[in-house]
């Protein structure tokens, strides 16, 4: 996907002063959930040597061994006849990022670094660790993708500490309890509104996909309630060369490549529907990524109070992260954030005046917004502070225990 690079990076008058940078990303690409898989695929899908590091470092001196995974499959475990094989006699995880992956995040990184190291000479140095920060989910795929980021913007540093909050609240991977968000949720995606009737419109499409994947009609795993599962099947392997999935029952019944542009056309439009076009969707999405907004807020009032010495803040996350990011901000032209897609939050000062002005960039370009606020461009802190303050309610925790939850 598109991002800051040198090449296109227009910098600010010579009035303006940056003073910090922080971005929020999806991780590159990487082989399908396990959930998203056909119970019998019809490639084979191959990780040899590579894979996730699962290692620990101790404070004892010791130089640990680096640790990665291999699946394992074809044992004698009865239950993993239940599951189907799969991607049979994969070594792979799903998810991980792949080689393809992590050299896409490598060069990010390198172009990255292009603009803000190169071009405007901002970045610290690598060895000043205190200066800058990567951020994690719990999901060990973000990790991987801060590997090759990491090797790609500061290729002499052999290590880096990643922060990451517990999974019960956190803010990054939004998995924290909030009964209102999963009630907007249901309503958004309930089978009797809008989300129902663009599922019945598509159904000849599935009836198509499933004559293929051997998915059932009466499926209750996901497959039957939105196009995601599908779409990340299928673009995973589209992303990585790997052919349309063909039938193992009947290899003449494939799917072709209108079908898979339709179900990418819809899981665009469902994104887009999720987050930005339902009715309460930017509720829904400052629910979702609101104590995130603060979290930045508190990084930026830092800097102008000079309370935080980080210039330099790197959150590795997730579609189901970045979406509502741009949800909340109210994106003119929403889309499916797709692998290693970045918003960037730039602050500036401007020198003759000492007032701060914020820059948000999407996949490299200042972000189009249908508010009143227009273009993220250099728009003052005062109305970007204010639109956060009057979109983000005030009591976050109180707001989303008014209701109470749909299994109590």
């Amino acid at each position: 996907m598109p991002h800051v690079r040198k090449t296109e990076y227009k910098v600010p008058s010579n009035d303006h002063q940056l003073k910090y940078v922080e971005v929020i990303q999806r991780h590159h690409k990487r082989t399908p959930y396990a959930s998203n898989t056909f119970f019998k695929e019809d490639i084979p899908w191959d990780c040899t040597d590579s894979g996730p590091y699962a290692g620990a470092k101790d404070t004892n001196g010791l130089q640990t061994t680096g640790i990665y995974w291999q699946g394992l499959e074809n044992t004698l475990n009865p239950f993993e006849d239940t599951v189907g094989p799969g991607f049979i006699n994969s070594t792979c995880q799903f998810p991980g990022i792949t080689s393809q992956g992590i050299e896409d995040a490598w060069v990010h990184g390198k172009d990255f670094y292009g603009v803000y190291g190169d071009l405007l000479q901002f970045l610290p140095l690598s060895e000043e660790k205190e200066k800058y920060t990567f951020r994690v989910s719990n999901g060990v795929i973000t990790s991987q993708t801060l590997s090759g980021f990491a090797k790609g913007l500061f290729p002499s540093i052999k290590e880096y500490p990643a922060y990451v909050q517990a999974s019960n609240i956190d803010s990054l991977a939004p998995s924290f309890s909030c009964n209102l968000r999963s009630a907007i949720g249901s309503q958004i995606t309930d089978i009797s509104s809008t989300w129902g009737v663009h599922l019945n419109e598509s159904l000849a499409l599935r009836e198509r996909f499933n004559n293929v994947s051997g998915i059932e009609e009466n499926d209750t795993a996901g497959w039957a309630t939105s196009w995601d599962h599908p779409y990340d099947n299928l673009s995973a392997k589209q992303c990585h060369g790997k052919p349309l999935p063909c039938s193992v029952n009947n290899t003449a019944i494939c799917l072709s490549q209108d079908d898979a542009n339709a179900i990418y056309r819809l899981g665009n439009y469902e994104y887009a529907y999720r987050w930005r076009m339902a009715e309460n969707s930017t509720l829904y999405s400052a629910l979702t990524m609101g104590p995130w907004f603060l979290e930045l807020q508190g990084h930026m009032k830092g800097i102008m109070d000079g309370s935080n010495i980080v210039k330099y803040y790197h959150n590795f996350a997730h579609d189901g992260s970045v979406a509502p990011v741009l949800g909340l901000l109210q994106i003119d032209q929403p889309v499916w954030p797709g692998m290693g897609s970045e918003v960037v939050f730039e602050l500036w000062q401007k020198s003759s005046s000492s007032s701060y002005y914020v820059r948000v960039m999407f996949d490299g370009q200042p972000l189009k917004t249908s508010t009143p606020l227009g273009v993220l461009d250099m728009i003052s802190w005062e109305q970007f502070e204010g639109y956060l303050k009057d979109t983000i309610p005030a009591d976050l925790v109180g707001i989303c225990n008014s209701v109470k939850s749909s299994s109590s």
